[in-house]
């Protein structure tokens, strides 16, 4: 109770507190997702391309990755109240340039600001967020809750940000950020007194050489990820390039870490199996959980579903996270065994891959798709915090910051490499099938006139002349065979990702370390960025 009233004034109560911790973080998470809310809507007002919006993405995500380790001096140095002051002031600075801009460049460069101060108020809720739970599991719970949050951010951000994009610009969805930021900031900032939440550490010999070779071999390798796939690869000098920058600062990055008495991050966590193969889990994680965009394309680009109408089915999909969200921690702070959590949540998985790969067609009802959408959402809330604990838990105290540190490396570099691959594979295998499918539908085909005929029938149904009629027709069978080509495409791409699954559920049957690693994050502090 001391330390409760250290921290908050003594008249604040709890709900209000916990209110009010929430209020900071909701903000503090949907401005990751912000970025790819609407891309469609993104690149018409910025005039670029997706690959440029994807890539700001990645560039908020790797400043969070990069700043991770040093930002935690900075929170142990200044006290929390003028800390998170600072954060959002600066925060909202670089918001507001987002909104007045419409470079492309000037939005790269706001979105990696944003992500470097994103450590540092994203840390002070979590923090927050511990002290306000009582039990022996504090620390579980809360991992729970915000890898929760960090999973719904994404159709959240889009369902709340649908209804703008479709009555003002894009730019609105900043500004709308920085009013969603006033109510939780100003709750905080009167109900806090002047402590600090932890130990006290001067700020000197902070490792910035570290982190300026850190920061540019994350970003060149969200621009390989990004941009390979458009400039061909290997074929062109900038990304041969940016290969070898990557070399030659990792190579840099590593050395310097291993012959430092303080690393930015201790190698020393690499040589734990357990660890490994828990980032080996989490990297094919987040390469599952990327696949579900293929999904909400489907709806958009073949159901032909509108944002807020999609956004609003996939609410199911909320639902089920919170669900797995919950039971994950119940069974963690129960000791239930990780083998036991690990199949249950990838076998949700597989059953959602395995019933969309048949339900991708033309047709079909929206109300389908509730089961399917909710089992996909407590697959991914089941696994995302066990793992996560586990691989903070598989290495020794000491070095646990550096096990979530280089976590957040791995998030980040499949997160891109899962964006890559569903950028190659869709122009692979939908190029692939729409040449099958054109010559199927060819001027010998018997078949032909008889579906021009129906297409042309069907538009002169509708009010069309005769000659628009049959003008418009070709187009409209252009349009079916494209959409069958993403059929087809996506049928393929969940085919891969179930097999992927099966495999990841193999290795967690045959792995006998799992059962050697404890869960026990109660010592340790959290990360800042753990996205």
């Amino acid at each position: 109770m001391g330390q409760s009233k250290q921290i908050f004034r003594s008249w604040v109560p709890e709900w209000l507190i916990r209110l009010t911790i929430f209020l900071v973080l909701f903000p503090t998470v949907m401005l990751f997702a912000l970025s790819t809310a609407n891309v469609n809507a993104a690149t018409g007002f910025y005039g670029a391309e997706p690959q440029d919006i994807q890539f700001s993405m990645l560039l908020y995500y790797a400043a969070l990755v990069a700043f991770t380790p040093l930002e935690k001096r900075f929170f142990s140095r200044i006290a929390t109240k003028e800390y998170f002051l600072i954060c959002l002031v600066l925060q909202v600075i670089v918001t507001y340039w987002c909104y007045h801009t419409r470079e492309v460049a000037v939005l790269f460069i706001c979105r990696f600001l944003q992500g470097i101060l994103n450590c540092g108020v994203t840390s002070i809720c979590l923090t927050l967020l511990f002290s306000r739970l009582k039990s022996e599991h504090a620390r579980e719970t809360g991992y729970a809750i915000f890898y929760g949050m960090i999973l719904c951010s994404g159709s959240l951000t889009s369902l709340i940000t649908a209804p703008l994009v479709d009555d003002f610009e894009y730019n609105v969805l900043y500004k709308m950020v920085i009013y969603t930021f006033v109510p939780g900031a100003t709750l905080l900032l009167l109900l806090m007194n002047r402590v600090h939440l932890v130990r006290r550490v001067p700020l000197y010999q902070l490792d910035w050489t570290s982190f300026f070779l850190y920061a540019p071999m994350l970003i060149l390798l969200g621009y390989i990820l990004i941009y390979g796939q458009q400039y061909y690869w290997l074929q062109d000098p900038r990304i041969v390039g940016s290969v070898i920058g990557i070399v030659l600062l990792t190579i840099t990055f590593v050395i310097r870490q291993l012959h430092r008495k303080r690393p930015f991050i201790d190698m020393g966590v690499f040589k734990s199996r357990s660890f490994i193969f828990g980032i080996t889990l989490l990297g094919g994680l987040y390469l599952i959980r990327g696949a579900f965009n293929i999904t909400t394309s489907y709806f958009s680009n073949v159901l032909g579903m509108d944002p807020l109408h999609t956004y609003e089915l996939l609410s199911y999909n909320l639902v089920g996270i919170v669900i797995g969200a919950i039971i994950a921690a119940r069974l963690v702070i129960k000791k239930r065994p990780l083998q036991f959590i690990w199949l249950v949540g990838f076998f949700l998985l597989l059953v959602f891959h395995s019933a969309m790969y048949f339900l991708f067609t033309s047709e079909v009802d929206e109300a389908t798709f509730i089961l399917p959408l909710m089992l996909q959402g407590m697959g991914a809330g089941m696994l995302l915090t066990p793992i996560v604990l586990f691989i903070i838990s598989s290495v020794p105290e000491a070095i646990s910051v550096s096990a979530s540190t280089a976590g957040v490396f791995i998030r980040f570099t499949f997160f891109g490499l899962s964006t890559a691959l569903i950028n190659y594979f869709s122009l692979y295998f939908s190029r692939t099938h729409a040449m099958r499918l054109s010559d199927g539908v060819s001027g010998v085909d018997n078949g032909l006139a008889e579906r021009l005929q129906t297409y042309r029938a069907a538009l002169q149904s509708r009010g069309l002349m005769a000659d628009q009629a049959a003008r418009l027709a070709p187009g409209l069978l252009d349009r079916a065979i494209q959409k069958q080509a993403f059929l087809k495409y996506a049928m393929d791409y969940y085919e891969l990702i179930a097999i992927l699954i099966m495999v990841l559920m193999l290795l967690i049957v045959i792995t006998p370390y799992i059962s050697r690693t404890t869960i026990n994050v109660r010592a340790k502090q959290p990360a800042a960025a753990t996205v």
